[in-house]
């Protein structure tokens, strides 16, 4: 008699698959201010981004209060007041909505539309002023948002300059450099 060995089953290989890189959501689009209807629709208090971006669709991130983000996807968008109106996929209740009031909406880049002459405030910070005549006046720290205007806050004085075209010649956001007119 001849002794066979016996063979194991291979294990069956799956094949790899590859990952998706997740979207860095990293622009605020808004915060969710509280629940509409029992249906799970959530009031949005969106910021000049969020207005723009928010639609049907859209995949996001909330930021919730404890620190933690949660992916999510805007099945619906309607306005109430002013207001934007949103559900998100898998929230069909009030009791599952109200856990989201507070979060932090965040959109990717890519997702926000800018018009011609608008800029990100990220993108405004660290720009050099330069006069008509090249000559450095500060650097922007910060940008503020005001009803009738958006103020670029220049240097450690924090002096405020009103982002019009009055002031600014030209803003070039590839060699971080906006030229004024003082």
């Amino acid at each position: 008699k001849l002794h066979r060995r016996r063979r194991r089953p291979r294990k069956r290989r799956r094949p790899r698959r590859k990952r998706l890189q997740k979207r860095r959501a990293e622009l605020d689009a808004g915060r969710i201010a509280g629940v509409f209807g029992l249906r799970g629709e959530l009031k949005l208090d969106a910021s000049r981004i969020g207005d723009d971006a928010i639609r049907a669709g859209l995949e996001a991130s909330l930021r919730m209060i404890d620190g933690t983000t949660r992916d999510v996807t805007i099945a619906a968008v309607r306005r109430q007041k002013d207001r934007p109106l949103i559900r998100i996929v898998g929230i069909d209740d009030a009791d599952a909505a109200q856990a989201l009031v507070g979060a932090q909406l965040t959109v990717a880049r890519e997702d926000a539309p800018l018009g011609a002459g608008e800029y990100f405030d990220e993108d405004l910070v660290g720009c050099r002023l330069l006069d008509e005549d090249g000559i450095e006046r500060g650097v922007v720290v910060e940008v503020l948002h005001y009803p009738n205007q958006d103020l670029l806050v220049v240097g450690a004085a924090r002096a405020l300059l009103p982002l019009v075209a009055a002031f600014i010649a030209s803003v070039d956001v590839a060699r971080k450099e906006i030229r004024v007119t003082v």
